[in-house]
């Protein structure tokens, strides 16, 4: 009984540390969700213009 009683003493102060760290990985997971949708948003962007070099063929 003195294992068990030992492990849980030593899963207690685990889970505590634990619980302090969890806030890092969910800032990481918001900020790279936010730097995905910027990136996002500038897909194409390339595409909404006409061609420059389209318009001069024409004109010559």
């Amino acid at each position: 009984m003195q294992f068990a009683s030992a492990l849980v003493t030593v899963a207690e102060g685990h889970g505590a540390v634990m619980a302090e760290t969890l806030a890092y990985p969910i800032v990481a997971v918001a900020v790279f969700a936010v730097l995905g949708i910027v990136v996002a948003s500038y897909r194409h962007v390339a595409n909404r213009h006409a061609d420059p070099a389209a318009n001069d063929a024409h004109k010559h």
